[in-house]
């Protein structure tokens, strides 16, 4: 006799995590250990499976071979220094966390309670998911080898290259000087216009001026992730 699934009846991290990136792990611990922060277990010692940092040492690697293979049988004609650029603007941890968003992974990473006041914030959000999706990318290798593991690094990472190429591989705050240096002949400047909550848990508001006009404001854990998101408004307002 069948049984009927109830539709109010939410999925299983796992199971919905394996349908957004179509993959069916036929070792579910694999993905369960990619998904665990070694913090979870310094709070839940009677946690049997082991922490997600020798499946990311794995995904690091097998995502930098395909990458690298990819990119040179996708640019011929490139030198060693460009395909390099392009290769560490794909696999850095701004991009690994927007695959992460992506997929859905963050709310799915068990991490203790101090880490999930992190997940909370971009700074640690963006670090934590990135290198949850490395051990993603190692579980698929191990459990269904490495042409699974390079049609999710192609679904879901490669789609940004045309990002990446018309960056050139650099940075928003890079990109942001030389237009100003080839546009305005100057060079932009980042001021501190706020800074609120308590010494442990800081947000600062940065102003971004080309000479004496505000051009983007940017928040962020830090004045540098401040002054990087203001750069990364104006290059997405030029886009």
């Amino acid at each position: 006799m069948s049984r009927k699934t109830d539709p109010n009846q939410k999925m299983n991290p796992l199971a919905e995590l394996e349908k957004k990136i179509g993959i069916d792990f036929k070792n579910k611990e694999l993905l369960r250990e990619a998904l665990t922060h070694r913090s979870y277990l310094n709070e839940n010692p009677e946690y049997k499976d082991g922490n997600n940092e020798r499946l990311e040492f794995l995904g690091d690697a097998v995502l930098e071979l395909i990458v690298t293979d990819e990119l040179f049988k996708i640019f011929p004609n490139k030198e060693e220094g460009e395909l390099t650029a392009y290769r560490a603007a794909l696999v850095n941890s701004k991009m690994l966390a927007r695959v992460a968003d992506t997929i859905g992974l963050a709310n799915k990473i068990m991490v203790s309670r101090g880490e999930a006041r992190e997940l909370d914030k971009a700074k640690g959000r963006e670090s934590i998911s990135a290198d949850a999706v490395e051990a993603v990318i190692g579980a698929i290798y191990l459990d269904s080898g490495f042409s699974s593991s390079k049609k999710f690094i192609s679904k879901f990472i490669f789609p940004n290259i045309d990002e990446v190429i018309i960056s050139g591989g650099k940075d928003a705050k890079s990109l942001v000087q030389e237009i100003a240096q080839e546009k305005y002949k100057l060079t932009p400047t980042y001021k501190v216009l706020d800074e609120t909550g308590p010494a442990h848990d800081r947000m600062f508001e940065v102003g971004l001026y080309f000479g004496s006009e505000l051009k983007a404001r940017g928040k962020g854990s830090s004045k540098q992730e401040a002054e990087t998101n203001a750069a990364e408004k104006i290059i997405d307002a030029l886009k």
